[in-house]
């Protein structure tokens, strides 16, 4: 029997190298010019999804959801949060105190890959962000956070590949009862859903792509504090019957209202707004569409050879 926590962390691992490559250039940055809305990778995205679709995996052990959750983290850190604090991490462990990370580089190389080696090995590192909500503690897919300010973006993801109206019931009570338990405990944190769905909902069942809509939008704070901060919807598609399939987004049928560009400027905005101006600098300077460096990648690219 395959166990799930090792499985958990191949799939994380196939995506490293699409990630380390990936371009970390602003998202408010198009070809040189200063917009106001997000630019997300969407081909990061389509590289990182094609992986479990060519592999057979796209429902065996979540692989396909964790493509979405890699991607998100990317385009976080792209936004300019610091890299130390948005999990699922770029490398193993991909949950982990960036006051351990700072540790690490401060130990001279042979005593920080012992250490490194006993987190990999121990409970210190994980693949999970567990947090603590007002009923229940929550796996929550993309978190920001640090223990001196407490959980900052909490993103709740789900992949739904077929059955859409069977089961779409079912995500929709979820998803409502995991923002209350996330919103009651962290009233100023940025909490998200994020929905990808297979395009072929369009031709099989157009009537659950309409109430999908419909859930999207319902699932929002109204004024009343119950709902998300922000959630979004994306279609995604590949051919079952290439070779070598790869995954593209489909994005017209989806409306500009719940489509990813704004879920995540909503989602980096709400951070920016609830926290003083000297936190998230680099984030502000990319948002005000200033070429900003990115805070914990300059050792994540100079280290991870030697250390992770």
């Amino acid at each position: 029997m395959a166990n799930p926590v090792v499985e958990k962390t191949l799939a994380f691992a196939e995506f490293d190298t699409t990630l380390m490559s990936a371009a970390k250039d602003s998202p408010w940055l198009n070809n040189g010019a200063v917009t106001e809305e997000f630019n997300p990778s969407y081909q990061v995205l389509e590289q990182l999804l094609s992986i479990p679709v060519r592999n057979k995996a796209v429902t065996r052990s979540g692989r396909f959801a964790q493509g979405v959750d890699a991607w998100l983290a990317h385009e976080l850190r792209r936004a300019g949060f610091d890299a130390d604090l948005v999990w699922p991490r770029p490398e193993a462990p991909r949950v982990l105190s960036s006051d351990i990370l700072d540790l690490l580089r401060r130990l001279p190389e042979r005593l920080a890959d012992e250490v490194h080696e006993s987190i990999m090995s121990g409970k210190a590192g994980s693949t999970d962000a567990r947090i603590l909500g007002r009923a229940y503690m929550k796996q929550t897919d993309v978190v920001m956070t640090h223990w001196s300010t407490g959980p900052e973006l909490l993103l709740s993801t789900k992949a739904m590949t077929s059955s859409f109206g069977k089961n779409l019931a079912n995500r929709y009570e979820e998803a409502y009862g995991d923002a209350a338990n996330l919103r009651a405990r962290y009233p100023l944190a940025a909490v998200g859903f994020f929905f990808v769905q297979r395009a072929t909902i369009l031709e099989t069942e157009p009537a659950a792509f309409r109430r999908t809509v419909d859930m999207i939008r319902k699932l929002r704070d109204f004024g009343d504090g119950f709902g998300y901060t922000a959630t979004g919807l994306l279609l995604v598609d590949w051919d079952d019957d290439s070779d070598d399939p790869q995954v593209r987004c489909v994005h017209p049928p989806v409306p500009e209202d719940i489509a990813t560009a704004q879920f995540l400027n909503a989602m980096v905005d709400a951070v920016l707004k609830v926290t003083p101006i000297d936190l998230h600098e680099a984030a502000r300077a990319r948002r005000a569409g200033e070429v900003a460096p990115l805070p914990g990648h300059e050792w994540v690219d100079e280290q991870q050879d030697s250390l992770f």
